[in-house]
Parts: structure tokens; sequence; C-alpha cells
């Protein structure tokens, strides 16, 4: 007798990935797809795509999908959970996206204690436009807008998203997680989950920052890439968890 070991879920399509070699957006996309099946809220997922490397995020997760204008995610999210309640309403977000033109969207979200669950996906770069400089790029490091490594002086320094979110009212999971090596992909898949059942028991905004990779525009391997997140953005983005209110 035949014996499944590992299956797809069904909160996926069967259309493949769009993505480029060793980029973990596929790897975030099944963690996010998991958490919502395995607690059962598949029937009731909305999920909100902006402009960026995820905006055909609708042909991968099989529940409803919305495009949002770039950077406005929040506040479209915010419209969809406040008409239905009852409804697992999640963003996903690029850097560029959630930290430079959204900004003001993501912040009072969080003031407001929005009951959504925001998946922040951080590679320090602008991925899809070309590979500009993003509001998460470290210093030193060298984009088409920044050939000769960011300036501190000039630039001010990279923002840590999940540090100032925490510090608002109205979160109440925040977390930041890495996919460098197996141990923290399933770090990173507990902390998802924790941040649905954040918004399903009704605490208030919730987001999990994954640090990912962009070799393409990092000009790496897949592997070097990984080795350069491990290196570089962990250090400067320290992983662990920032907030969990209780009710």
């Amino acid at each position: 007798m035949s014996q499944t070991i590992f299956k797809k879920t069904g909160m996926l399509t069967d259309v493949p990935f769009h993505y480029c070699p060793g980029c973990t957006h596929g790897v975030i996309h099944r963690l996010v797809a998991e958490v919502i099946e395995e607690l059962g809220m598949q029937d009731r997922a909305i999920g909100v795509a902006p402009v960026g490397c995820a905006v055909f995020a609708y042909k991968y997760f099989n529940c409803d999908m919305l495009e949002a204008a770039h950077g406005r995610a929040p506040a479209v999210a915010t419209g969809v959970k406040r008409v239905h309640n009852d409804a697992c309403v999640f963003t996903y977000q690029g850097d560029g996206d959630l930290a430079s033109i959204g900004t003001a969207e993501i912040v009072h979200a969080a003031h407001r204690g929005e009951k959504i669950t925001v998946i922040f996906v951080n590679n320090a770069i602008y991925g899809m436009t070309g590979g500009q400089m993003a509001p998460t790029t470290l210093v030193g490091q060298k984009t088409t807008t920044s050939p000769y490594g960011r300036d501190r002086d000039w630039c001010g320094a990279p923002i840590r998203m999940s540090e100032m979110l925490a510090t608002i009212d109205g979160s109440a999971f925040i977390e930041r997680v890495a996919l460098n090596n197996p141990a923290n992909i399933m770090r990173a898949k507990t902390a998802i989950r924790k941040a649905f059942l954040c918004q399903k028991e009704g605490r208030g905004f919730s987001m999990v920052e994954v640090l990912s990779t962009c070799p393409t525009n990092w000009g790496l391997s897949p592997v070097e890439a990984m080795k350069w997140l491990e290196e570089n953005m962990i250090p400067y983005y320290p992983l662990g968890n920032f907030k969990d209110k209780e009710v």
C-alpha cells in the first residue's frame, strides 16, 4: 500500500513560480500557504499583493487575491478586513513596497491595530524594477542607484521596520526570521503561524519580516547569496521576536 510522505498544499495552485533561481519567494509562499491550510482558514483567506516581484501572487495562492497600488496593500487589507471581519486577511509585500512608498500605510495600519497579517519580504534591494537601492539596502551595498555602495552620511542608515513597528501600541505580534538554512525555515513557519493565530484570536496587527535573497540583483549565485545574507543581513537585522502581546 502506497503512503504519501509529502504533498503540495492545496492553498497553492499548480501554476509554476516565475521567480529567479535562488530567490526564496517560493519558499515563503509555501510556508504561508501551509500555515493557512493547517489552521483551517483556507476558505476564509483573502490576500493582497502590491507591485513588485510578488505581483503575480494571485496566480499562486489558491484563495481570493487582490492587487493594490504600490505600497497600498495595508490600506486595501484594512478595508477588506473591516467589511469581512471573519476573513483571514494578509498582505504580501517587499521592502521597496512596504518600507518606502508604503511607509505611511504600514505604520498607520499598525497604529490602528488593524487585525491583519503582513508578510514582509526584505531582500535589501528593489528586485523587480532593476536592482535600485531600497530603504533596507545595507551601508556599502552596491545597487544600480548606489554603484559605489550605500553612503550612510548621504542616504542614512537602513531602516529596521520590525523594531520600529514593535514600539507601536496597536501592533500585537512582530518577528523577524530568515530562510538561510532548514532550521531557520522551520522557525519562519512557526512565526508565520503565530502571526496568523494572532489575527484569528483578534489580538491586533501582526507582521513577520522575512530576510530573503535576490541573487540576480545582488550579482551572486544562489549559494553565494545565502552566505551573503547570513554574513551581512542577519548581523544588521537580528532575528527574533520583537513583540508578542496578549489580548
